[in-house]
């Protein structure tokens, strides 16, 4: 008998369609009971909303290194795994396969949070053998998704940072940043910090199938006003750009973040590494079954023919015709709207190891 697809899950307010386990790794693949879900609208209805649930995570470091030559910091901190927000394209969604979970849904509702990160940061900070470097928050999962509200983790690794004078930068969809400006204005002032904010599109109804639990656009977009009035250098990420959906946004963005701000901006073509690229096609048949054909084979002629490429070098700029004439689009706005005109480094020089439980004598 010829195995069922995989069921299409259009979960209201969630990104992704399907909820596929992982098989990767050699584990047995589960599948939902066909009987039930033939029967369940007619026994038991739709099924309750899809609820959000966090486990509590304790790993023994917080600072994660990476020596990716196409990666501009060689350290990062994520304070969540998974991340409620839900975007489509997420190229983290695989992490979730190492805990036997979905990279589809399960990434969006079954978190993990490190309430022990301020801590953990502090001990590895006190090291003798510690060199400051800015360390990137944001780069996997987003600091400050939803349940930053009740878990505050993010502010207090920033706590951590403010005490040390070490820099950072933040990664974020989320105007919730605003909430830790009395923390990230005085380090912005000493050079000590950036924030990047990632507006893939300024479209409204594309986002809300795109990044579902994301804050709107607009939002974004004040948020970059704000830090930037409070004296914080902020960056634009477009990121990623969705050939044949977003790809004619990237002027209009590049306008709209120049004139609230932003000095720097950058941009990178969709990425679909492992299980992203599966879900990624499911989304585009159920929100744009017109044009799925055209994106993926758009999509292919950037990544070498493939859904991704995983190489260093071209994964972050792509390759061909249609990357190029992305990075010419992208340099000439640039150029109209006064972006990336400056070099910026964050400084290292003021960085002030903890004091621990016993003070420092000198």
């Amino acid at each position: 008998m010829p195995k069922k697809p995989p069921q299409q899950l259009l979960t209201t307010g969630r990104g992704a369609t399907r909820n596929d386990r992982p098989n990767r790794f050699g584990l047995a693949t589960r599948e939902a009971d066909g009987d039930w879900l033939d029967s369940r609208n007619d026994v038991d209805g739709e099924a309750p909303p899809l609820r959000t649930t966090v486990t509590v995570e304790h790993p023994r470091t917080i600072i994660t290194r990476n020596a990716s030559p196409d990666v501009p910091f060689d350290r990062s901190i994520n304070a969540y795994r998974g991340c409620e927000h839900g975007c489509i394209y997420c190229f983290a969604r695989p992490t979730h396969a190492y805990h036997d979970l979905s990279p589809g849904l399960d990434f969006e509702s079954r978190l993990f949070a490190k309430p022990d990160a301020a801590k953990l940061l502090r001990a590895e900070l006190s090291a003798r053998a510690y060199v400051c470097q800015p360390i990137a928050l944001g780069t996997n999962t987003d600091p400050y998704q939803p349940i930053e509200g009740h878990w505050r983790i993010t502010r207090s690794i920033i706590e951590v940072f403010h005490e040390t004078r070490h820099p950072f930068t933040i990664t974020t969809k989320s105007d919730r940043v605003l909430r830790d400006l009395d923390l990230i204005a005085p380090m912005a002032a000493r050079g000590l910090v950036a924030v990047i904010l990632s507006v893939p599109t300024i479209d409204p109804a594309t986002a809300r199938t795109l990044e579902p639990r994301a804050p709107s656009p607009a939002k974004r977009l004040a948020a970059i006003r704000a830090l930037a009035e409070a004296g914080v250098q902020c960056h634009v990420s477009i990121a990623p750009v969705v050939p044949q959906i977003t790809d004619h946004e990237m002027e209009h963005i590049l306008e709209a973040a120049a004139e609230a701000g932003a000095r720097r901006a950058f941009f990178l073509p969709v990425r679909l590494p492992h299980e992203v690229a599966p879900l990624f096609r499911a989304w585009l048949d159920a929100h744009h079954p017109d044009r799925a054909a055209k994106v993926m084979a758009t999509i292919r002629s950037i990544r070498g023919g493939r859904d991704n490429d995983p190489n260093f070098g071209t994964r972050m700029k792509g390759e061909g015709p249609w990357a190029d004439l992305l990075r010419t689009r992208f340099q000439i706005a640039c150029r109209k709207w006064g972006l990336n005109r400056e070099r910026f480094a964050l400084r290292t020089d003021l960085f002030v190891p903890p004091e621990g439980d016993q003070l420092r004598l000198l």
